[in-house]
């Protein structure tokens, strides 16, 4: 398990495509911003087979505190962004978890 990060992203698709690491970065850039720009509008992002983000109001909620049960806590009403997996994902996603011990073993000598 590793955390990949935009750069990372980046590297990997440049020489998987052949493309120069600043034109994928200024696509990525722009596909992220362009993803903030809609779901900040509140516009619902539909991927085919990677998933859906949307925007959706967490009602408010009365929290407790852990040191002291009697005193509630009152969670605000906010927005969050909610991503739903895409049919291909889930699948895959259910895959990984029933067979654990099938990830990254193959190392393959150089």
């Amino acid at each position: 398990m590793a955390t990949i990060t935009k750069k990372k992203l980046i590297q990997v698709i440049s020489q998987n495509r052949g493309v120069h690491p600043n034109d994928v970065r200024n696509v990525i850039q722009s596909f992220l911003d362009a993803m903030t720009d809609y779901l900040s509008k509140g516009d619902r992002l539909e991927f085919r087979d990677f998933g859906v983000f949307e925007i959706v109001e967490r009602k408010q909620k009365i929290g407790r505190n852990p040191k002291n049960a009697a005193v509630p806590i009152i969670i605000p009403a906010r927005l969050a962004v909610k991503f739903t997996p895409g049919k291909k994902m889930r699948k895959l996603i259910e895959k990984e978890r029933k067979h654990p011990h099938h990830h990254h073993h193959h190392h393959t000598a150089k």
